[in-house]
């Protein structure tokens, strides 16, 4: 069967380039396509998951997904992740051009993905942006590409991965406990998330961008959800910097992993959590606030 290490190793391989810059350390190749995890990956001409870019119509929206891996929709097709469906209810909804585009990018951080939006993509002069908010979002990460030997061995990925499943204290309690540590106030990656969020937050006021954070819930237990402090935390972070706010989890809560799990060992959210997850937001997006996306 597909192995997980080994796919995100192929996406970090085939997909991704390295920066010079260190709080980007990667980024995605430009024209470009890959099958990861048995699902085709195109990046268009600006990096982001889909296809070329076509000019936006007088009157129309652009909506710009700004996160990671559950944004670009890791293991799931193209045509079944929370931004095609979007654009397709919202199409329907405000009987005008909408476009709703993609800029996930695997392993990022609010820290990343904020930066890559100044360095490359304001020229995209989207109408919306929405930060689509992960638990991992506030972490602290290091550059993590000065490893040779994880970016040229396949099987040095397979040990890697078994190691630290087996090894690490990845229990939920010690999630839950690690994930209290990453949010305290003074926390170097909630300080450099919050400041990222405040910097986009006055880009956006200052040239007329509305602008969202949807918070999206972690799927390892969506039965007895034990994460709901870090939302809590969020909906105030974006009410402080001027967010229309969505949690995402009152859609998901309930589901088991089977049902929206990737795959077995991928807790990345499947097709059917990127409906979960659209139907949350497409309220938010829309200005009539009645639609569905189950389609």
């Amino acid at each position: 069967m597909t192995n997980y290490d080994i796919e995100m190793w192929r996406y970090g391989k085939e997909l991704k380039t390295r920066r010079p810059e260190p709080m980007l350390d990667f980024d995605h190749v430009r024209s470009k396509s890959a099958i990861l995890q048995n699902v085709e990956i195109r990046l268009n001409e600006h990096g982001l998951r889909g296809a070329p870019l076509s000019a936006l119509p007088p009157g129309g929206r652009r909506i710009l997904f700004l996160g990671a891996s559950i944004t670009f929709g890791w293991g799931v097709s193209e045509q079944d992740t929370l931004e095609a469906r979007l654009e397709t209810a919202l199409s329907a909804i405000d009987k005008q051009p909408v476009q709703v585009l993609n800029a996930g990018v695997g392993n990022y951080n609010t820290e990343r993905y904020v930066s890559r939006f100044f360095d490359e993509l304001t020229g995209l002069h989207p109408t919306d942006i929405v930060v689509h908010y992960c638990l991992r979002d506030a972490e602290d990460l290091p550059a993590g590409g000065d490893n040779l030997l994880l970016r040229h061995s396949q099987l040095a990925v397979i040990l890697w991965g078994v190691y630290h499943r087996f090894f690490d204290k990845n229990g939920e309690q010690s999630m839950v406990q690690y994930y209290r540590d990453v949010y305290q106030p003074e926390a170097p990656g909630m300080l450099k998330m919050k400041e990222k969020l405040r910097q986009l937050s006055e880009y956006a006021k200052a040239n007329n961008i509305r602008i969202y954070l949807a918070m999206t819930p972690i799927t390892y237990n969506l039965v007895d959800y034990k994460f709901g402090f870090v939302h809590d935390i969020m909906k105030q972070v974006a009410a402080e910097y001027g967010y229309i706010y969505c949690d995402q989890l009152p859609t998901m809560k309930g589901v088991p992993p089977k049902d929206i799990w990737a795959m077995p060992t991928d807790p990345h959210p499947n097709a059917l959590g990127h409906r979960l997850m659209a139907e949350a937001i497409l309220p938010m997006l829309s200005q009539s606030g009645h639609a569905s996306v189950n389609n």
